[in-house]
């Protein structure tokens, strides 16, 4: 119940509206559980409270945040074929290229409050705060409210997840949806109660639904945790585990099923895809395709996103993004098993380690050694594990505070993770370049008070280390992450690969990610090619070209770089594969002009480049070639065919010609060149468009004649 009166109404309708009843449940809803004390629910609403001030406040600097899910999102406001299937445009040519689960929510949100960078940005923002609240719940049971509050504090100042969860990608819901997944397990661990874990088989469905295979990463924790420690015998453990996966394949099946049913005529093209199945989509592109590197169409190849390898989360990429406590989460994880081996089967406080444990383990591994599409943004996936473990061993650790081991223990996590901010903080120089020092002398502090509490002799003397060291390596643990969500929270982020913190030296910088030079490990990736004139792409610092189609960048500010560049002859307009083009009021106009005549009211190669086009118009834009402009979609033929009915007034020419050496179509270059050679260039605003409606050029009709 949310309020007093609502829990008086409840309370009448079932009966049971006796005074002492009814004062317990105004009790409940205001202070929390009976035996808790009175500062638990004040406490867990403030950190509520506190995590939308820092998600919401200034959302809207970002404006669209990531283009190409923002006008998926406009596109399923006006169509509900386009929202069903998560299309780029409301004329559905083409999907995004993942599942549309995110977009409901947000294309929902548009159609309700008009299209605006709030009603994109705040569903993300909401996400989180639930997540930071389950996970409290989910950790808090069967240990302490402290726990649970801590836990939550932890994932609500994890920089990646302060990016993401004022950011439109799908991982906001993704990690909402796997805490999800994790509290009811739990709580069928707990309870003994099956339905919990079918409710568990639920979301990690939906989850699927959100970011296909990546929410799996959970699931051998999660149902290891089950078949070991649920309180029934192994044979009712393995039927139940089997009745969540039936849930989990109802719950995402059925979508799937409809998209590969429906003949391919009666709905939009699956982008990323090179045969139009979501099936191979899953298990490709985005599938094993991300392991291996094996990923037609992708705009990498081989060892392109990155060296592998352990130490790859802690690099100048991901290292200030989600690695500041990852040590301690490992360290405390292993102290958790030491202090629960003695424990029964059941033990929930075990079960809990296991399946955080689980998490973290598993998707650190494939993080860490996959060979395909990976950009820092992902470890928020992380985040919720880290800090579930963190807040479990710390506080187990210090209710044993008496004993002589206990407190060095913690003395030596918290002087390792005070050493690994040190670091992490000298990587970003000109940010507040006193903290690191601040950091390094509270955590020679913090290390130096616990560890003498544990010796000193005397109730006062020891009482008066602990605290003293408690504060001051609360300081040094945490200064370094919160100072970074601050920070990454007051800086706009835009585009399709973003990075949480300031800058860091040896970090890459595109697209709404960190700003500078390239000088980390993908630059080597993008610095081939150069543009027709043999320039560089204007708003970054790499070349463009075939090789590079990133053909826009930003600043740490993320905003879009500016126009020219060229595909199609030299020609071209803003815009790339990696940040949107912002059209001139003069284009946006011409553009809107008889809209209402077309299907499309433009083509363009990439969905970013589309998007642009599609936010500021808000009319359907095709997005020739879908994401990388490497689908087969539309055809030559499929694309003629549509000039030919007058459903296309525009093309607009784009630099954002993605490579096909990893085996993509070359569909849309065919396209560009078609356009290029049959109708009649104009410029408006800086950028080159062509009008199909306006006949074929002299040269091409007495070519064809």
């Amino acid at each position: 119940m949310s309020t007093t009166s609502d829990a008086l109404g409840w309370a009448r309708s079932t009966g049971s509206a006796t005074p002492d009843r009814v004062r317990r449940l105004a009790r409940t809803t205001w202070r929390g559980r009976e035996q808790d004390p009175r500062w638990v629910r004040p406490t867990l609403l403030g950190l509520l409270a506190a995590t939308a001030v820092l998600y919401l406040v200034g959302l809207s600097a970002s404006g669209w945040a990531n283009p190409f899910y923002a006008a998926a999102a406009q596109a399923g406001s006006r169509s509900w074929e386009a929202w069903f299937f998560g299309s780029s445009d409301a004329s559905n040519a083409i999907t995004v290229d993942k599942p549309p689960a995110a977009l409901w929510i947000t294309g929902l949100s548009v159609r309700l409050f008009g299209l605006s960078s709030w009603s994109v940005l705040v569903p993300q923002a909401l996400e989180g705060v639930a997540a930071v609240g389950l996970l409290h719940a989910t950790v808090r049971r069967r240990t302490s409210p402290a726990t649970g509050l801590i836990a939550g504090f932890l994932l609500a100042t994890t920089p990646v997840a302060t990016l993401m969860f004022r950011f439109n990608n799908p991982d906001a819901l993704l990690v909402l949806l796997m805490v999800a997944a994790t509290w009811g397990v739990l709580k069928a661990v707990d309870t003994g109660r099956a339905r919990f874990l079918v409710w568990a088989g639920v979301f990690v469905g939906l989850g699927f639904l959100a970011k296909q295979l990546q929410v799996f990463l959970v699931l051998p924790g999660l149902g290891l945790t089950y078949l070991w420690a649920a309180p029934h015998p192994v044979g009712r453990r393995v039927l139940h585990l089997l009745r969540a996966a039936a849930a989990l394949l109802l719950s995402a099946g059925w979508w799937v099923a409809v998209v590969e049913l429906v003949p391919s005529s009666w709905r939009p093209y699956v982008g990323g895809s090179q045969d139009d199945s979501f099936l191979s989509l899953t298990f490709g592109y985005n599938g094993f395709g991300r392991l291996t590197g094996d990923e037609t169409g992708s705009v990498g190849a081989g060892n392109g996103w990155g060296e592998t390898g352990i130490a790859r989360m802690f690099d100048s990429e991901f290292g200030g993004n989600i690695s500041w406590l990852l040590p301690a989460a490992f360290a405390l994880a292993a102290v958790g098993f030491v202090l629960t081996r003695r424990s029964a089967r059941t033990d929930t406080r075990r079960a809990a380690y296991l399946a955080w444990s689980g998490w973290l383990v598993v998707t650190f591994v494939a993080f860490s050694f996959m060979s395909g599409i990976i950009h820092p943004y992902y470890t928020v996936a992380l985040a919720p594990a880290v800090a579930a473990l963190v807040a479990l061993g710390t506080t187990d650790l210090w209710r044993r505070r008496s004993s002589r081991w206990a407190l060095p223990v913690l003395a030596v996590v918290v002087a390792v993770t005070a050493g690994w901010a040190f670091v992490l903080l000298g990587r970003s120089a000109e940010f507040l370049p006193w903290l690191r020092w601040v950091v390094l002398v509270t955590g020679v502090v913090g290390t130096a008070a616990l560890a003498a509490a544990a010796f000193v002799r005397g109730g006062t003397t020891a009482r008066r280390l602990r605290g003293a060291g408690a504060v001051a390596a609360a300081v040094a643990v945490l200064a370094g992450p919160v100072s970074y969500s601050v920070q990454t929270a007051a800086t706009p982020h835009t585009g399709a690969i973003v990075s949480a913190g300031p800058s860091a030296s040896g970090a890459f910088a595109m697209g709404g990610g960190r700003g500078g030079p390239g000088g980390g490990q993908f630059s080597s990736m993008f610095t081939q090619g150069r543009t027709p004139g043999g320039g560089t792409a204007p708003g970054t610092g790499f070349a463009s070209g075939p090789q590079n189609p990133f053909g826009t960048g930003g600043a740490r500010t993320g905003r879009a770089g500016g126009s020219a560049g060229g595909s199609a002859g030299g020609r071209g307009g803003g815009g790339g594969l990696l940040g949107a083009t912002t059209p001139g009021a003069a284009l946006t106009s011409l553009l809107a002009t008889d809209a209402g005549r077309y299907r499309w009211v433009a083509a363009t190669t990439g969905s970013n480049n589309a998007a642009g086009y599609q936010l500021a118009t808000q009319e359907p834009v095709m997005a020739v070639g879908g994401f990388n402009g490497t689908d087969p979609a539309p055809t030559l033929e499929q694309f003629q065919a549509y000039v030919a009915a007058g459903d296309v007034h525009y093309y607009v020419a784009s630099r954002s010609m993605a490579s096909t050496r990893t085996g993509g179509s070359d569909a849309a270059a065919q396209i560009a060149a078609w356009v290029e050679e049959n109708f009649t260039a104009t410029t408006v605003d800086g950028t080159t468009l062509y009008d199909l409606t306006g006949g074929l050029t002299e040269a091409s009709t007495a070519s064809t004649t």
